[in-house]
Protein backbone atom coordinates (compact mmCIF):
# COMPACT_ATOMS: atom_id res chain seq x y z
CA UNK A 1 0.00 0.00 0.00
CA UNK A 2 1.78 3.11 -1.23
CA UNK A 3 1.85 6.33 1.26
CA UNK A 4 -0.96 8.08 -0.57
CA UNK A 5 -3.48 5.00 -0.33
CA UNK A 6 -2.89 4.96 3.43
CA UNK A 7 -3.06 8.62 4.07
CA UNK A 8 -6.32 8.60 1.96
CA UNK A 9 -7.70 5.50 4.20
CA UNK A 10 -6.73 6.87 7.38
CA UNK A 11 -8.65 9.96 6.95
CA UNK A 12 -11.88 8.56 5.59
CA UNK A 13 -11.70 6.09 8.90
CA UNK A 14 -10.55 8.85 10.94
CA UNK A 15 -14.01 11.02 9.53
CA UNK A 16 -16.47 7.63 10.47
CA UNK A 17 -14.69 7.65 13.68
CA UNK A 18 -15.52 11.36 14.25
CA UNK A 19 -18.95 11.22 12.46
CA UNK A 20 -19.98 8.49 15.29
CA UNK A 21 -18.44 10.82 18.25
CA UNK A 22 -20.56 14.40 16.79
CA UNK A 23 -23.25 12.52 16.09
CA UNK A 24 -23.54 11.03 19.77
CA UNK A 25 -22.37 13.55 21.40
CA UNK A 26 -25.16 15.79 19.47
CA UNK A 27 -27.97 13.66 20.39
CA UNK A 28 -27.04 13.47 23.84
CA UNK A 29 -26.39 17.58 24.04
CA UNK A 30 -30.02 17.56 22.68
CA UNK A 31 -31.20 15.77 25.32
CA UNK A 32 -31.22 11.87 23.80
CA UNK A 33 -34.23 9.91 24.47
CA UNK A 34 -35.87 9.24 27.49
CA UNK A 35 -34.22 5.61 28.23
CA UNK A 36 -30.83 7.08 27.83
CA UNK A 37 -31.57 10.13 30.15
CA UNK A 38 -32.36 7.57 32.62
CA UNK A 39 -29.86 4.55 32.15
CA UNK A 40 -26.92 7.62 32.09
CA UNK A 41 -27.79 9.01 35.37
CA UNK A 42 -29.38 11.96 34.32
CA UNK A 43 -29.31 15.01 31.67
CA UNK A 44 -26.45 16.88 33.44
CA UNK A 45 -24.79 13.53 33.02
CA UNK A 46 -25.67 13.00 29.46
CA UNK A 47 -24.51 16.40 28.29
CA UNK A 48 -21.03 15.90 30.40
CA UNK A 49 -20.79 13.19 27.58
CA UNK A 50 -22.16 14.53 25.00
CA UNK A 51 -19.25 17.23 25.47
CA UNK A 52 -16.80 15.41 26.24
CA UNK A 53 -17.19 13.26 22.55
CA UNK A 54 -17.59 16.87 20.68
CA UNK A 55 -14.10 17.60 22.05
CA UNK A 56 -12.93 13.86 21.66
CA UNK A 57 -14.34 14.34 18.26
CA UNK A 58 -12.34 17.58 17.47
CA UNK A 59 -9.15 16.34 19.15
CA UNK A 60 -8.98 13.26 17.04
CA UNK A 61 -9.24 15.63 13.84
CA UNK A 62 -6.33 18.05 14.55
CA UNK A 63 -3.33 16.75 13.42
CA UNK A 64 -1.44 18.28 16.08
CA UNK A 65 -4.02 17.02 19.00
CA UNK A 66 -4.98 13.49 17.36
CA UNK A 67 -2.57 11.29 19.67
CA UNK A 68 -4.53 13.08 22.22
CA UNK A 69 -7.82 12.83 21.23
CA UNK A 70 -6.98 9.02 19.83
CA UNK A 71 -6.24 8.32 23.28
CA UNK A 72 -8.84 10.55 25.19
CA UNK A 73 -11.53 7.81 22.21
CA UNK A 74 -9.90 5.07 23.44
CA UNK A 75 -10.79 5.72 27.04
CA UNK A 76 -13.91 6.40 26.41
CA UNK A 77 -14.77 3.70 24.42
CA UNK A 78 -13.17 1.05 26.89
CA UNK A 79 -16.01 3.16 29.56
CA UNK A 80 -18.66 2.45 26.89
CA UNK A 81 -17.76 -1.28 26.39
CA UNK A 82 -18.19 -1.63 30.15
CA UNK A 83 -21.58 0.23 30.35
CA UNK A 84 -23.06 -1.77 27.65
CA UNK A 85 -21.22 -5.54 29.44
CA UNK A 86 -22.68 -4.49 32.98
CA UNK A 87 -26.33 -3.43 31.34
CA UNK A 88 -26.45 -6.28 28.92
CA UNK A 89 -26.52 -4.25 25.79
CA UNK A 90 -25.02 -5.10 22.58
CA UNK A 91 -21.28 -5.00 22.22
CA UNK A 92 -20.66 -5.08 18.58
CA UNK A 93 -21.38 -1.25 17.81
CA UNK A 94 -18.84 0.02 20.39
CA UNK A 95 -16.44 -3.02 19.94
CA UNK A 96 -16.38 -1.51 16.09
CA UNK A 97 -15.82 1.87 17.08
CA UNK A 98 -13.14 1.31 19.55
CA UNK A 99 -11.10 -1.23 16.71
CA UNK A 100 -11.51 1.67 14.09
CA UNK A 101 -10.09 4.24 16.72
CA UNK A 102 -7.14 1.47 17.50
CA UNK A 103 -6.71 1.03 13.33
CA UNK A 104 -6.63 4.90 12.41
CA UNK A 105 -4.36 5.52 15.05
CA UNK A 106 -2.08 2.96 13.81
CA UNK A 107 -2.14 4.57 10.81
CA UNK A 108 -2.16 7.96 11.26
CA UNK A 109 0.39 8.08 14.15
CA UNK A 110 2.99 5.28 14.05
CA UNK A 111 5.24 7.24 16.84
CA UNK A 112 2.22 6.09 19.15
CA UNK A 113 2.22 2.57 18.05
CA UNK A 114 6.05 2.23 18.52
CA UNK A 115 5.22 3.34 22.05
CA UNK A 116 2.44 1.06 22.86
CA UNK A 117 4.05 -1.61 21.22
CA UNK A 118 7.73 -1.31 21.70
CA UNK A 119 9.96 -4.26 22.36
CA UNK A 120 12.45 -4.22 25.34
CA UNK A 121 15.37 -5.86 24.85
CA UNK A 122 16.06 -9.05 27.97
CA UNK A 123 17.14 -7.90 31.13
CA UNK A 124 21.02 -9.00 32.00
CA UNK A 125 22.03 -9.52 35.77
CA UNK A 126 20.26 -10.98 38.45
CA UNK A 127 17.97 -8.53 40.50
CA UNK A 128 18.29 -9.30 44.26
Amino acid sequence: MNNRTKTILHWVLAGVVAFVFIGSGSFKLMGGNEEMVKGLGGLAHLRILGSLELIIAVLFLIPRTGVVGALLGMAYMGGAIAVHFIFGQPLLVVLVIEALIWIVSALRFPELKQRLFRTYPPATGAVN
